[in-house]
């Protein structure tokens, strides 16, 4: 009897080759997904990268998405990365490869609430906070707005709507996202049916 183990076939191991179809049909969600990735507040190649890490049946390596997308290291390395940093991919261990491999979170869902999140952090705050700036340039330290002329008072409380809006589309935001998972589609459908229902109420009270 042999005392080598059995070594597994090409077949056990290797990827199967997808048909012709299924490549083009990758090929053309991750050019859509470049396309969009404005929307998202991501550069073209960081959308492109997730695009096919999404479509993507088991883990890639670098060199893989390199090649799919014909890009250089560099690039996949920093979009991986940054992908990695937003949550919406992760490096994982692979048997028998020392190689990094990359997967992609595919739960819309919950990608959706990420993007969301960090466009929050990286766009809204700061417009929350710069407003605010600008509001208490207003008010000198060590002086009282009711001091100031009227002119200033009345800037001042401009200025500072826009700042309680902004927080208060903050905080709608931070009780929210924890919600936006797959599992609480019902529970989100109810809240935007509750919404609409609020809204048409809502005109039909100005037009009455």
């Amino acid at each position: 009897m042999s005392s080598h183990p059995p070594t597994s076939s090409p077949s056990s191991t290797s990827e199967p080759a997808p048909s012709a179809r299924h490549r083009e049909a990758v090929d053309r969600f991750v050019a859509f997904w470049g396309d969009m990735a404005s929307s998202w507040g991501i550069n073209r190649t960081m959308a492109q990268v997730y695009a096919l890490l999404y479509c993507a049946e088991r883990p890639r390596t670098t060199d893989q998405i390199m090649e799919r997308l014909q890009i250089s290291r560099g690039s996949a390395n920093m979009n991986l990365r940054a992908l990695v940093d937003w949550d919406l991919a992760e490096k994982t261990a692979v048997p028998d490869s020392r190689k990094d491999h990359y997967v992609a979170e595919k739960d819309v869902w919950t990608v959706t609430a990420r993007i969301i999140e960090k466009r929050e952090r990286q766009e809204v705050r700061p417009v929350r906070e710069r407003l605010q700036d600008v509001a208490d340039h207003l008010v000198p330290e060590g002086e009282e707005l009711d001091n100031r002329p009227e002119a200033d008072q009345q800037l001042y409380d401009r200025l500072s709507q826009l700042v309680k809006l902004i927080d208060m589309f903050e905080h709608v935001t931070e009780a929210l996202l924890p919600l936006v998972k797959t599992e609480n589609e019902p529970l989100l459908r109810r809240l935007v049916q509750l919404a609409e229902s609020l809204g048409e109420s809502g005109e039909d009270d100005t037009h009455s």
